[in-house]
């Protein structure tokens, strides 16, 4: 039988939560719907892609999370000439007791929290072994595995593809992100508070709020909600649905969302249950976290793409579309 949590840990984790959101609100103004994306995110154990233009906070809000949550953070800017060694680290010719051996110098993805700036920037090659990183939890160099720290957490940020020098993620990499999350700018109330709280080169004071060792328990706790039958086959429901053929709002779309998909919605629906302190995962948790969940992960045609319809308004009809209730009606008796 899955050990739920108590009503007293759930109460507890909600407080420290709390403290999260506040700590962050504080640096970010204006997103405290992309702060709760983001800690929900963490939660369910995921890397995490935010896109926006530049200069809307992605950086400074990951920078925010290292600080409260006391992590090792490290930034890797990618360029189009960033080697895979760069990022992994590299084998080194050293002399250790008298002898000349190669010994493995870690690179900057040995950290709890990476922020991988502008990753659409960096070519095939480097992408490949953030692929590893980020699914296996590892890295390769001559033929050896190293371990990445736990809990380890990469959070990309994107510009648009649209702007120079920038190119589409391949499909397998974007599988790995749990999240893609949209950048949006304030109004004019957030930029005065901005211009009246802010100065350039100084960053904000961000206190800490958790332990490692407290966030990995809040992570495992955040495993451990309940999720219901009727919710857990929404979830597999509207996953299908995202194939083409299953759905009128998937008619466009030429490739449909993974099982990981519905593995990660499950995820994403629990850890946001455990943000509202509550016992288990709901419908609404689900929605929630659908379009952020399955919008990068589905491919569609080029007569939607024609027609201006993206990942996420495909979902968002998806989830207007699919009851959340299986309500097929029982299977009629022949009478004569």
């Amino acid at each position: 039988m899955q050990n739920l949590p108590s009503e007293n840990e759930i109460a507890a984790a909600g407080q420290k939560l709390k403290l999260l959101r506040d700590a962050l609100n504080n640096v970010l103004f204006g997103q405290e719907e992309l702060i709760d994306q983001v800690i929900t995110g963490l939660l369910a154990r995921g890397h995490i892609l935010l896109e926006g233009l530049p200069g809307l906070g992605k950086t400074e809000l990951v920078k925010a999370l290292g600080k409260a949550l006391l992590l090792e953070a490290r930034r890797i800017q990618f360029t189009p000439d960033l080697l895979p060694g760069d990022i992994t680290g590299n084998p080194m010719l050293q002399e250790v007791d008298g002898k000349r051996v190669f010994v493995f110098q870690k690179g900057p993805l040995f950290a709890n929290l990476v922020l991988a700036d502008e990753i659409n920037r960096a070519s095939p090659k480097t992408q490949s072994a953030m692929l590893e990183a980020m699914q296996e939890r590892r890295v390769s160099a001559m033929g050896e595995g190293h371990m990445l720290p736990d809990p380890f957490f990469v959070l990309a940020t994107q510009n648009p593809i649209e702007l120079e020098g920038t190119y589409p993620l391949p499909e397998a990499q974007l599988d790995r992100f749990l999240f893609k999350l949209n950048v949006q700018p304030g109004g004019v109330a957030v930029l005065e508070r901005i211009v009246k709280n802010r100065r350039i080169g100084i960053e904000p004071d961000v206190p800490r709020v958790w332990s490692r060792e407290e966030l990995v328990g809040v992570i495992d706790l955040a495993a451990r909600i309940y999720m219901p039958d009727v919710v857990a086959n929404y979830i597999a429901r509207l996953v299908a649905a995202t194939h083409p053929g299953q759905s009128n709002a998937a008619k466009l779309v030429k490739y449909g969302a993974s099982p990981r998909a519905a593995i990660g919605l499950a995820a994403a629906a629990k850890a946001r249950a455990l943000l509202n302190a509550r016992m288990n995962a709901s419908f609404e948790d689900v929605q929630s976290a659908a379009v952020p969940v399955l919008q990068h992960r589905i491919v569609l045609d080029y007569q939607a793409r024609l027609e201006g319809q993206t990942g996420a308004l495909v979902v968002a009809a998806l989830v207007a579309e699919i009851p959340m209730q299986n309500r097929e009606l029982p299977a009629t008796v022949e009478t004569r």
